[in-house]
């Protein structure tokens, strides 16, 4: 079983950054994908950043060149680098590993975007 641990959310001024990190312990296959995605209130679930353990990344267009995903595969972590935030990246920030294992989801860590 797989179990995902997110940290680093919190309130931020617009312009601002933040860093969210995840942390996967148990068994997770060599070839995967780990990555981001937010839900805000009302909305549907929705995809920020992917990045396959070869470090190809897929990024949502509202994010692209704000946002940056990095992965450290020895130590089985993911995050994600956001700048210049705005009010509507306000979410909770969820991360996903998915592997020929499994899909698994963290419990989520909230981002506020606000003055």
């Amino acid at each position: 079983q797989v179990q995902l641990v997110e940290s680093g959310g919190g309130l931020v001024q617009p312009g601002g950054s933040l860093e969210l990190s995840c942390a996967a312990s148990g068994s997770i296959f060599s070839i995967n994908v780990m990555g981001w995605y937010r839900q805000a209130p009302g909305k549907e679930r929705e995809l920020v950043a992917t990045m396959t353990n070869g470090g190809n990344t897929n990024y949502a267009d509202s994010v692209k060149g704000r946002f940056t995903i990095s992965r450290d595969n020895a130590k089985k972590m993911v995050f994600l680098q956001m700048r210049s935030l705005k009010p509507e990246d306000t979410a909770v920030y969820y991360c996903k590993q998915a592997d020929r294992g499994g899909i698994y989801w963290g419990q989520g860590t909230q981002v506020t975007v606000s003055s």
